[in-house]
């Protein structure tokens, strides 16, 4: 049976942007898993999961539950579940004789991989996020800008001043080819066999890295500078990366 993949519209039909979503759908596309995608705009997506029975994906501060996508349906189990890296290891348990996202048991090493890699990419972030908006539908835009400057509150700042200007621009971008330089540093200890972090093996480290890039690429757009950045950096690393989880980028 064909399973329900539930993920946020962009502007552009059929252009999946998210860093989070794209995680499951690699996934799904690598293990050649039946699927198709079901779009929720961003502020119909609590009573969406709501209505599905979909539990919660975190607690905020004010003690208020929150939900977020990517989201699962499969009609062959009945089950209904959010966030990557669950619905990741409930794809490896229920489709077992499809190739795994975690090769010889390393669950755990992945999941600090991801953790790790946070704190690397974390400069571009007041980059990446403002320049998002131009990529919603408007009711997502709304709900999207809104949310996320009640985020910046404390710092007194609208989406438009978020993005780094001048020589701050300057230097932020440099810590963002830094912090993927150190994340490259990673890849090269793979024995230099093959594209991905265990070499010719892909497993979820990469599709957490490419979920990163489809987001840069799809929010920045392939021909800004930013994006000739990112593909030229630590010797062109992140190119032959995205070239090779292009088989993976089916969006159905």
């Amino acid at each position: 049976m064909t399973i329900i993949f539930y993920d946020i519209p962009s502007t552009v039909p059929g252009i999946a942007w998210s860093p989070n979503t794209w995680k499951v759908r690699y996934c799904l596309n690598f293990k050649r898993i039946p699927y198709k995608t079901e779009w929720v705009e961003y502020p119909d997506i609590a009573a969406h999961c709501q209505k599905l029975g979909i539990a919660p994906t975190g607690t905020m501060r004010d003690g208020n539950t929150y939900y977020t996508l990517p989201a699962i349906h499969d009609p062959s189990t009945g089950v209904y579940m959010a966030d990557s890296i669950p619905i990741a290891e409930y794809l490896e348990k229920q489709y077992p004789n499809m190739p795994s996202v975690f090769p010889h048991n390393t669950l755990g090493l992945q999941m600090e991989f991801e953790n790790a890699l946070n704190s690397k990419v974390r400069a571009i972030w007041n980059f990446v996020i403002p320049a998002a908006c131009s990529r919603f539908n408007p009711v997502s835009e709304e709900f999207y800008r809104r949310t996320r400057e009640k985020r910046e509150k404390s710092h007194g700042k609208k989406m438009e001043d978020i993005a780094p200007k001048g020589e701050d621009a300057t230097k932020e971008w440099a810590k963002v080819e830094r912090g993927l330089g150190e994340i490259a540093v990673w890849y090269s200890k793979n024995g230099g066999k093959g594209p991905f972090l265990m070499g010719e093996t892909l497993s979820w480290a990469d599709l957490v890295v490419g979920g990163q890039m489809a987001w840069f690429r799809n929010i920045f757009g392939r021909d800004s500078k930013e994006w000739t950045d990112i593909m030229s950096w630590q010797g062109g690393i992140w190119k032959t990366l995205c070239e090779s989880l292009a088989p993976y980028e089916t969006v159905i």
